[in-house]
Parts: C-alpha cells; sequence; structure tokens
C-alpha cells in the first residue's frame, strides 16, 4: 500500500472537530435554512474550484455513468440533509438535534452490509452501539417532548437518513475517484439542488446582515471543506461505518460549544455521555488502526 501523508483515522479526527462547529454557527444565523446551506455549498465550490480547474477537471470528464449517477445522488441527499439539520436547529435545542444526526451508525451498519456486503464485526456493533448509548444519554436532559421540540428531533432523525445515504454513495464513488474531483461534482450537485429549492420556495437570497455572510463564509471553510471534504478523502480507505462511528464524537464538541457560545447549559447526563462516546470511538479506532493500517502507515 502506497504510503500515506495523513493517517485516515487522524483525518477523521481532525474532520469531526469541524462539523462540530457547525451547528453553532447556523444558531447565530438569521438567514433561513435553505439559504444558509446553498450559501455554505456554493462558497465551498468557489474555494476548491481553482484547485480542480487546474489539477482535476479532465477526471470529470472521464466518469463513468455509474459515477456520474452516485455522484449527483450524494450531492442531492447532502443538500436535503442540510435543510432538513437546520430547521431542526430553529426547534430544538443543538445538543438534541447533533445527536439524533449522529445516529448514523445504525443506518450505516445496515447499508454497509446489504450494498457493500461488508462483514461488521462483533467488536464493531458493540462499539457502535456504546457510542449510540452516549448520543441518547446526552439527550435525555436536553429533550423536551412538547411539539416544537418533537419537530426539530424528528426533522434531525430524517436528516440522519439522508446523511447515511450521501456517505454510502460516497462510498463507492470515491474509491474510483480524486477526492477534489468527487467533492467539487458532489458539492456542486448540491449547490444547484439548493438553489432550485431556495427559489421555488421564494426565499431571497441578498438581503441578510453583513454578519451572516461571514458566517457563510466560515460554514463553507471550517465545517465542510475542513469536516465534509475530510470525510470525503477517508472515505477512500475507511467505510462508511467508521465514518459515521467517528462522528458521534461531534455532539460532544457541539455541546461544548455550544455552552461557551450560545450559553447553552451543559448537564450532568451530557457529561457522562459524552464521556461514554469518546471511550467507545477511542476503542474502536485504535482496535480498527491496528488491524488495518498497523503495518502500513508509519
Amino acid at each position: 500500500m502506497k504510503k500515506l501523508i495523513l493517517n485516515p483515522y487522524a483525518a477523521l479526527i481532525i474532520g469531526v472537530i469541524s462539523v462540530s462547529t457547525s451547528a453553532v454557527i447556523v444558531k447565530v444565523i438569521t438567514a433561513p435554512a435553505p439559504v444558509i446551506a446553498f450559501y455554505r455549498m456554493l462558497f465551498a465550490v468557489l474555494f476548491i474550484s481553482p484547485i480542480f480547474l487546474i489539477k482535476n477537471m479532465k477526471e470529470m470528464a472521464l466518469m463513468s455513468k455509474r459515477e456520474w449517477i452516485y455522484s449527483i445522488g450524494a450531492g442531492i441527499f447532502l443538500a436535503f440533509h442540510f435543510i432538513l439539520w437546520f430547521e431542526s436547529l430553529q426547534y430544538t435545542s443543538v445538543a438534541s438535534s447533533v445527536v439524533f444526526v449522529s445516529l448514523q451508525p445504525l443506518f450505516a451498519f445496515v447499508g454497509t452490509m446489504v450494498f457493500f456486503q461488508e462483514r461488521i464485526t462483533f467488536k464493531a456493533f458493540m462499539t457502535g452501539l456504546l457510542a449510540i448509548i452516549g448520543s441518547f444519554i446526552i439527550s435525555i436532559g436536553d429533550l423536551r417532548l412538547n411539539g416544537s421540540a418533537l419537530l426539530g428531533d424528528i426533522l434531525a432523525i430524517f436528516a440522519c437518513v439522508m446523511v447515511t445515504a450521501y456517505l454510502l454513495l460516497g462510498q463507492y464513488t470515491r474509491k474510483r475517484l480524486a477526492v477534489i474531483t468527487y467533492t467539487f461534482v458532489v458539492y456542486g450537485v448540491s449547490t444547484i439542488t439548493l438553489f432550485i429549492y431556495v427559489v421555488l420556495l421564494g426565499y431571497p437570497l441578498l438581503q441578510y446582515p453583513t454578519a451572516d455572510w461571514y458566517y457563510f463564509l466560515l460554514l463553507a471553510i471550517v465545517p465542510t471543506l475542513l469536516g465534509h471534504s475530510l470525510f470525503n478523502w477517508t472515505l477512500k480507505w475507511l467505510s462508511t461505518a467508521t465514518v459515521s462511528i467517528g462522528i458521534l464524537f461531534e455532539p460532544v464538541g457541539a455541546s461544548i460549544l455550544a455552552y461557551f457560545i450560545l450559553g447553552e447549559q451543559v448537564i450532568w447526563t451530557q457529561v457522562i455521555g459524552g464521556a461514554i462516546i469518546i471511550f467507545a470511538i477511542a476503542y474502536f479506532i485504535v482496535e480498527s488502526n491496528a488491524r488495518r493500517f498497523g503495518k502500513s502507515i508509519k
């Protein structure tokens, strides 16, 4: 195996820390959720366009029909993941919303077995289950069974389904395309999908405070380019299930940021749940790293 510049698990950790900022940034933006998602994707595409045009444009012309179908599907699923998740943050807390979105392993374990015939080991299943339990513990003190909070939780669950589908499609395509090519195509499709959605629903595109535009840029740089783009890179070496387990750390990081920036209270259930998640993720990554990359990555 070719020596890697960056360990895929290290890239996964950097990506998780980056995406942990997303919910807090969205919470402070005044623009509607679909508009936030549109500008997040648009600016991300603009940032990677120079690299794509110089180094990777020829590869796009060589993409197969299946690669195009999977990439387009991934971009559409990613667009609706952002729409649903950003909407959920209007109704429920950062902790609850991020916890439900992070329940991807429940869907990823099934998806990788059905579509990729991957064997999920007992240890992987148990560490994923333990991390999911930790996520639920985080949400116990924050869940409020009233109409608006329940709606936010439901939207977050649907957002979880969308992002899992995005990752599953990416697992096939990313193994065949360079990360810049795949990211440009998927983000481009996502941007077009979001633009159509925004226009059809009649949301304004320009009348927003100056601060919102800075936050749009911040969303494109940190959780998108340093977050999701790194996830796309890791999918060449790691399965969707592995990436999804790593992403379970996001509720911990998001809750900490929400405490310091938004003043959302951190309670004992979040501390205990966070500790369980960190333990489960650390065990899974160390175990997987020793088994799959111990002899290949120095």
